[in-house]
């Protein structure tokens, strides 16, 4: 099963700002909802808190720590570590998994993951959540697609690089 990160950034690498998206672009939500639909989405806590409800059409994944954590939502699944995930995510019927963040999760997933698709909005924003850095060694650059208020970056695993 694929591994894909999917995240909009700003200029300077942040991806939030206490508890919110800083910024709203209709265009990049209607990719990112055209991009992982259908697919599953695996997301941190914080990210869940903050979107405050299941993403449609996709099953909703989110990792925590907290074993008391529980939603209402049939179309949740909680596990308690990335690794529990990705083995769930392994045995079920999805050929790939979309991973939306948050700050945290991105760290922990950075450098097994196997592709990314970086929509970099055309500004610099305040904020308290970063993307981490893209390491040249490990990724590759294989497109960059213009749009109004974004660039798409789409990243593939360098060939030269091993988990």
């Amino acid at each position: 099963m694929k591994k894909i990160i999917i995240a909009a950034k700003s200029q300077n690498n942040v991806i939030g700002n206490k508890g919110k998206l800083p910024w709203h672009s209709k265009e990049e939500l209607e990719h990112f909802k055209r991009i992982t639909l259908g697919f599953p989405v695996v997301m941190g806590r914080k990210t869940w808190e903050t979107i405050g409800k299941p993403l449609s059409g996709r099953l909703n994944i989110v990792i925590t720590r907290n074993e008391d954590f529980s939603t209402t939502f049939n179309e949740v699944q909680i596990f308690y570590s990335l690794e529990e995930a990705f083995i769930f995510l392994n045995k079920s019927i999805y050929k790939k998994a979309y991973i939306i963040g948050g700050g945290e999760i991105f760290k922990n997933v950075i450098n097994e993951a196997d592709e990314m698709i970086i929509s970099e909005m055309n500004f610099i924003a305040e904020g308290n959540v970063y993307f981490p850095e893209i390491s040249k060694e490990k990724w590759a650059l294989e497109s960059n697609e213009k749009r109004a208020d974004f660039i798409v970056h789409h990243y593939i695993r360098s060939a030269d690089y091993n988990i």
